[in-house]
């Protein structure tokens, strides 16, 4: 299918770039970006950029999904590549600073000319570059962000969601929490933008008269103290984090410290125990205290997730990506949930540049990201159709053991944004080996 792109009028990072751009591979002004191109595409190799964290606030457990992308990319162009193509990762520090955003996707798109952005993180800061991405016809798959704009196919036809938006994610939690803990009184702790936002607005379908205290966090500043505080005032024997994971461990260390002790429910984007109890060992060295027992103090925490786990060794696809990250991870640090979450990115970037075929342009692999059949690492279903954006559709709930593998309370299911019902996901989950450059 080929459609036009829409020409947005422009929001000021928009209109930013559109007047500072002066690079290869430039759309004039008022012009319509031309798909059938192949920016960034040589007879030997495809050009692939990002914008990540890999410094600053955002940076801690993040920082590990460049790696994972890396990874993967190394291993596919040791296999043979994209018929016969390798893949060239640019990645970006944007410092998850908006305004370097802005600067660094220039860069990516006019001076380093990349076919297509893959994964650009954050809603602060890929909301600055949308438009300008969609206006110059550059290919924006799987944004890492749960933020419900990347799911608006008529206004942005060339961008596509990833990870479960955060309304779907929290209306799983709410309804799990009314269901198995009814007599809860709720606390709900979110990041000051639309994770927050997002999230309230799924939550309050299931347990709105449970919800005894709302208290959101600035991710620029580090005191939790006044937030959990009031949280614990309120009464709140549960508390639900929409929070990256530098301010999931905050608050459990903040909650340790006064010595408070509510049933933890912690979002997809701040619950990777991994990355977790890194952080929480770090926090705790800074503070004077080297002996914290970083792993117990996640005992018990219930969390939401649609992607296969390290905890999981067992699951055929962790095993890959071990093997994978062990031979071609440039990082010292081990392979997180984190990394797992860049390495299906990169996955589903390869199979969306292999099924665009030999002649590949940039609408080839628009019309194979919509008519690809996305079974593979994920959990849940997967919608990139032209009509539906969304990403990952659903999650399951799972709740942490320090010594074990995680608990599976509820398995995978699925929901709208809207006021639609919960229901069990259906979804068929190939092994690595029927993935074409895995084997198959």
């Amino acid at each position: 299918m080929r459609r036009p792109i829409v020409t947005l009028a422009g929001l000021m990072a928009a209109a930013l770039l559109a007047t500072s751009c002066g690079g290869a591979g430039e759309v004039e002004e008022g012009a319509q970006a031309d798909l059938d191109v192949s920016t960034g595409v040589t007879e030997d190799a495809i050009t692939i950029g990002t914008h990540q964290p890999l410094t600053g606030p955002a940076a801690p457990g993040y920082a590990q999904i460049s790696v994972g992308h890396a990874a993967v990319f190394d291993y596919v162009n040791d296999n043979g590549g994209i018929h016969g193509r390798r893949i060239d990762y640019v990645v970006e520090d944007d410092v998850y600073d908006p305004a370097r955003t802005i600067e660094v996707t220039r860069d990516l798109v006019h001076t380093e000319e990349i076919f297509a952005m893959l994964g650009g993180l954050g809603t602060p800061t890929h909301s600055k570059v949308i438009d300008f991405l969609n206006e110059e016809g550059v290919p924006d798959l799987f944004v890492s962000s749960g933020a419900l704009m990347w799911n608006r196919p008529q206004e942005y036809p060339l961008s596509y969601g990833y990870q479960v938006d955060y309304t779907k994610e929290a209306k799983i939690q709410g309804q799990y929490i009314a269901e198995n803990m009814p007599d809860a009184q709720v606390g709900h702790l979110y990041q000051n933008d639309d994770v927050g936002t997002d999230s309230e607005a799924g939550l309050n379908q299931y347990v709105r008269d449970m919800v005894v205290a709302s208290e959101s966090y600035d991710p620029g500043n580090t005191d939790l103290a006044p937030q959990v505080a009031a949280l614990e005032e309120a009464g709140a024997d549960v508390v639900v984090c929409s929070c990256i994971p530098a301010f999931t461990a905050l608050l459990i260390l903040e909650a340790q410290r006064i010595g408070y002790e509510p049933q933890l429910v912690v979002s997809s984007i701040g619950a990777d125990t991994a990355t977790l109890t890194g952080l929480l060992s770090e926090f705790a060295a800074e503070a004077g205290t080297e002996d914290l027992p970083a792993e117990q103090l996640l005992e018990g925490m219930i969390y939401t997730s649609y992607l296969p786990s390290v905890e999981t060794p067992e699951d055929p696809w962790i095993q890959l990506y071990s093997e994978i990250y062990d031979e071609y991870a440039d990082s010292e640090s081990p392979m997180t949930n984190t990394t797992v979450y860049g390495m299906v990115q990169a996955t589903m970037m390869a199979q969306a540049l292999m099924a665009a075929g030999e002649d590949l342009t940039r609408q080839s692999l628009i019309d194979a990201v919509e008519s690809q059949d996305w079974a593979g690492p994920g959990l849940v279903p997967f919608a990139s159709t032209a009509e539906d954006h969304g990403g990952f559709s659903g999650a399951l709930v799972s709740e942490f053991h320090a010594d074990d593998e995680p608990e599976v309370l509820q398995e995978a299911r699925v929901t709208d944004r809207e006021g639609g019902d919960i229901t069990e996901a259906e979804v068929e989950r190939p092994n690595p080996d029927e993935v074409e450059f895995y084997g198959g």
